[in-house]
């Protein structure tokens, strides 16, 4: 997936949770951050960062916030991005173990009122579930933890995913590791334990879980190769 058109600057600051403040080198804008979570770990004041922006007169705030460096690491912080490149990636039968699969629609209704990110489906095989969760909180050795934040819709996902492998569907849950440093993907269970417990239920119900890695670039973002998913560590 090619970004728009990036303008790079320094992180000032974020505040109010969807808003930021970024130095472009002079001039001092206020960008929309389209992420609702904690972002720990994601933001470093003086860092660099990259916005997209909007001509549209509809718009509060022309500028959103993309990409954040941080030590020197990449990270996609824009939520709206990560389904987009996965759900390409899929279409494109880069993922080996969806790769069978011919056909892909998205935010397709199902259990609760819920919808699910990806529906593939194919001649001959059970239709497949898949719900994709940006990790962003590194923590370290390369590893990357998710949630950053309690997530009740979270939880809600992982129980209609194994309603949906229990009546013999395929059901998956994959991670979009999106930031340059993930080697693998982990359980935050300090921070929300009831959904660390319910991924772990969700697997034993017949749910796959995976990860893969967003490779970035100041131009582009593409489902990269898949890394180890651990609820162990």
């Amino acid at each position: 997936m090619r970004f728009p058109p990036l303008v790079c600057g320094r992180m000032v600051k974020r505040y109010k949770r969807f808003l930021v403040d970024v130095d472009l080198f002079g001039e001092i804008v206020t960008a929309h951050c389209p992420n609702s979570g904690s972002m720990r770990n994601c933001i470093e004041e003086g860092g660099r960062v990259w916005l997209s922006k909007s001509d549209s007169p509809r718009r509060k705030l022309a500028y959103t916030l993309e990409m954040h460096e941080v030590g020197g690491v990449r990270i996609l912080l824009n939520t709206q991005r990560p389904n987009a490149i996965i759900t390409e990636g899929l279409s494109l039968g880069c993922f080996e173990p969806l790769a069978m699969y011919r056909d892909l629609r998205r935010e397709v209704p199902y259990g609760d009122h819920s919808r699910v990110d990806v529906l593939l489906t194919g001649d001959g095989l059970p239709d497949c579930y898949v719900e994709i969760k940006s990790a962003t909180m590194g923590v370290g050795d390369e590893v990357t933890r998710f949630p950053d934040a309690v997530t009740e819709r979270g939880t809600k996902h992982l129980m209609e995913l194994a309603r949906r492998a229990e009546a013999g569907d395929r059901a998956v849950l994959l991670f979009a590791a999106s930031r340059e440093d993930s080697r693998v993907v982990a359980l935050a269970q300090s921070i929300d334990p009831r959904y660390a417990e319910a991924l772990i239920e969700a697997r034993s119900r017949g749910v796959e879980v995976y990860a893969v890695l967003i490779e970035l670039s100041e131009t582009e973002a593409r489902m990269g190769q898949a890394i180890p998913f651990s609820a162990d560590l």
